[in-house]
C-alpha cells in the first residue's frame, strides 16, 4: 500500500498553509495566530483520521477475480495475445492497473494495463508477448493495483494465477501453407525450384492425351484398347525417408540477432519436414551432443509433424563437442533402410578429423547432405573498413578463420560429400530447394 497523489497533494496544501504560520510565529511570536494554528492542526488530524479510515477500508476491500487466457502453444519469436478477464462486485466505478509477471525468456508489451471497472459489468483486457526461447513456461503471479474508496491510497495485490504454455519453433508459416498451393507457398519463402528433368520416376495414372504430351508418354496397349490416345503420367518418387541429424553441441550456440544457430536449424528442419511430408515421404530425427540423445523414427502423415514439434521444442544447445563418429555408428544401427540423412551443424576446421570418415560410412548406405551455418557477423567483419589497430586484428582473425573453414568445405567437396553453406535465415529455403532438386532429378 502506498499513498496516492490525492493524499500527497492534500498534505502538500497543508504544509504550504503552514508556511505563513511559521513565518508569523518567527517574526511576531504566537500572538494573533493561535486560532489559525488550531484550525491547521485540526485539519491535519482530520486528514490523518480520514487517511487511516480509507486505508482500513482498502485493506478489507476484496480483490477482483482474475482469469488468464493463454494459448497452450506459442511460436518462438512471434507475437501472440494473452487475454485477462476480471469479475468484481464493486458498487462504484474505479480504475485499476494490472501487471502480469512474465517468465524469464519472454518479451512483452509495456505493462501495467489500465482498466476501468464499472458496477455490474465484467471487464477484459489483453497484451501481446513474444517468446525468445523454447521450452515449457509457467506463469505464477499477477499483480493488481486497487485505489481506496476515497482515492487516498493505492493497494497492490499479488494474486496467484497459475498458467503454463509450451513454446515451439516457429510453426506459423507451416500453418499458413495449408491455405495455399505448395508451389505458391514455397515461392513466397524464396525457394528456387529447378525445372523437372524427365517425366518423373513413379507411375501415377493413365489419362487421355492432351496438348503438350510427348509421343514417348503414350501407352500403346491402352491406346489400342480404348481406341483413343492414352498416356502414362508419372510423378516424383514417394515413400522415401528423410532423417535429420541435428548437432546440439557447442558449435550451435552462435547467435545472430535474437535467435541462436540452433533455433535457425530447428526452423529449417520443420520447414523441410513439412515439405517432405506433403510430398509423401517419411521424416525422422536424431540428435548428437545434447543433454539426452533423442531419436524419432521416420514416419509419414501430419501426426509425424506434431511428433517432431514435441520432440524438439525443449531442446537446447550444450557445451559438448559433437562426436560425429559415434553418431554415424548409432545411426547405421537404427536406420537400416536407405534414407536422405541431413546433417545440420556449424562446421569448423576442428571437425576435419572425424567428420569426413563418419560421412563416408554413412554414404555406403544412405544419401548424405551436410548443411553448415555461416555466421553473418563474419561477413560483416570481413567487409568492414580497417581504421585502427584493433580493426586490423579483427580483420586478420576473421580472414584466417574463414580460410580455415573454406578449406574444410573444399576438402569435403573433393571427397564427393554434398555441402550446403548458408546463412541462418536462408538455411530453410536452401534446404528445401536442394531436396526438391534432388527429388526431381531422381538422385535420392
Amino acid at each position: 500500500m502506498k499513498p496516492a497523489r490525492r493524499l500527497l497533494a492534500l498534505f502538500g496544501i497543508l504544509f504550504l498553509a503552514a508556511l505563513p504560520l511559521g513565518i508569523h510565529s518567527a517574526l511576531y511570536g504566537s500572538e494573533g495566530a493561535s486560532d489559525f494554528a488550531s484550525l491547521w492542526w485540526g485539519a491535519l488530524l482530520a486528514l490523518l483520521l480520514l487517511a487511516a479510515l480509507d486505508a482500513a477500508w482498502l485493506h478489507w476491500r476484496p480483490s477482483p477475480r482474475l482469469e488468464r487466457r493463454l494459448p497452450g502453444h506459442l511460436p518462438q519469436g512471434r507475437w501472440s495475445e494473452v487475454r485477462l478477464s476480471l469479475e468484481h462486485d464493486y458498487r462504484l466505478a474505479l480504475s485499476v492497473e494490472i501487471f502480469d509477471h512474465l517468465p524469464a525468456g519472454m518479451d512483452g508489451e509495456p505493462l501495467p494495463l489500465r482498466l476501468k471497472l464499472r458496477p455490474g459489468e465484467d471487464a477484459e483486457c489483453g497484451y501481446r508477448l513474444r517468446p525468445l526461447e523454447r521450452g515449457h513456461f509457467r506463469f505464477r503471479w499477477c499483480e493488481i493495483t486497487l485505489p481506496s474508496p476515497l482515492g487516498l491510497w493505492q493497494g497492490r495485490r499479488r494474486l496467484e494465477l497459475p498458467g503454463e504454455t509450451r513454446v515451439y519453433p516457429d510453426f506459423t508459416r507451416l500453418y499458413r501453407a495449408r491455405l495455399m498451393a505448395l508451389d505458391t507457398w514455397l515461392g513466397r519463402l524464396g525457394v528456387r525450384q529447378l525445372p523437372r528433368r524427365g517425366l518423373g520416376q513413379s507411375f501415377h495414372q493413365l489419362r487421355e492425351f492432351r496438348d503438350g504430351d510427348t509421343l514417348r508418354q503414350i501407352d500403346w496397349k491402352a491406346t489400342a484398347r480404348k481406341h483413343t490416345p492414352i498416356v502414362r503420367e508419372y510423378r516424383d518418387e514417394r515413400d522415401q525417408q528423410i532423417l535429420f541429424l541435428l548437432d546440439c553441441g557447442r558449435h550451435m550456440r552462435s547467435r545472430d540477432g535474437e535467435l541462436a544457430h540452433f533455433d535457425h536449424a530447428l526452423d529449417a528442419c520443420l520447414l523441410l519436414a513439412y515439405v517432405a511430408l506433403r510430398q509423401g515421404d517419411a521424416v525422422g530425427l536424431a540428435t548428437l551432443a545434447g543433454e539426452q540423445e533423442r531419436y524419432l523414427a521416420p514416419a509419414k502423415g501430419d501426426v509425424q509433424l506434431h511428433a517432431l514439434l514435441n520432440a524438439v521444442h525443449d531442446l537446447q544447445p550444450t557445451r559438448r563437442p559433437a562426436d560425429f563418429a559415434a553418431a554415424a555408428n548409432l545411426l547405421l544401427q537404427r536406420q537400416r533402410r536407405r534414407a536422405l540423412v541431413v546433417i545440420l551443424s556449424n562446421l569448423r576446421d576442428e571437425d576435419d578429423g572425424e567428420l569426413p570418415a563418419a560421412i563416408r560410412r554413412l554414404t555406403r548406405r544412405h544419401r548424405v547432405l551436410v548443411a553448415s551455418l555461416r555466421e553473418e557477423v563474419l561477413d560483416r567483419l570481413s567487409h568492414a573498413p580497417v581504421e585502427s589497430h584493433a580493426d586490423a586484428l579483427a580483420y586478420c582473425g576473421t580472414i584466417d578463420y574463414l580460410n580455415a573453414r573454406d578449406g574444410l568445405h573444399r576438402r569435403l567437396a573433393a571427397a564427393g560429400i554434398p555441402l550446403l553453406d548458408a546463412r541462418p535465415a536462408e538455411l530453410g529455403p536452401e534446404l528445401v530447394g536442394r531436396y526438391l532438386a534432388w527429388k526431381r532429378a531422381g538422385v535420392l
